[in-house]
């Protein structure tokens, strides 16, 4: 129970103090699950947000619902739900309950001006975080994706099923035959 406790609370911490949605969330929640509480690996990690970028739903909820199970099962997935989700629900019930009254407030207002750098800041994060370690040729990879979502109207669906298909190929395939000619002793 007390294990229960301590993923709700990490995960309630991070909800309660990020704004910009789920991308934004992705450090806090790295920062928390791998360095302060060790309850996943690096390469794991970096294997659960693929995951969850590819279920639909918010990634953040995904990410916290996969440590939460990954650490303590049905529960811990319940509690790191529960835990994320629930401020952001007060919070935008408060907002609703006032919105009328503050939406022309001159500080509200500057107050999400000056919070859209930061937000962008921690959405990059990520992003610079996923890219480190990667194969240079993995940098090709990334362009044709985005050049098939952006420029050629793709859907990001059938760019994730044709990324999977590839590499579930490339490991029962190509990889193999890589990994056996490495083994072989050089004359």
């Amino acid at each position: 129970m007390n294990r229960l406790r301590t993923i709700f609370a990490s995960f309630f911490k991070i909800g309660l103090f990020t704004f910009g949605g789920g991308y934004a969330m992705i450090p806090l929640i790295e920062r928390e699950v791998i360095d302060n509480r060790k309850w996943v690996e690096r390469k794991e990690f970096l294997d659960l947000l693929t995951l969850a970028q590819s279920v639909p739903g918010p990634i953040s909820l995904n990410t916290s619902v996969f440590v939460g199970y990954k650490v303590r099962g049905l529960w811990g997935a319940a509690a790191a739900l529960l835990g994320v989700v629930l401020p952001s629900f007060v919070i935008i019930l408060a907002i609703a309950l006032f919105f009328a009254d503050i939406r022309h407030n001159p500080i509200v207002d500057a107050a999400f001006k000056g919070m859209r750098p930061a937000v962008v800041a921690l959405i990059i994060g990520p992003v610079i975080s996923l890219a480190r370690g990667m194969h240079w040729s993995m940098f090709a990879v990334i362009a044709a994706a985005a050049l098939a979502v952006w420029g050629l109207g793709w859907s990001p669906i059938w760019v994730l099923v044709i990324a999977a298909a590839t590499g579930i190929a490339w490991e029962l395939a190509v990889a193999p035959k890589i990994a056996k000619r490495n083994d072989k002793p050089k004359a």
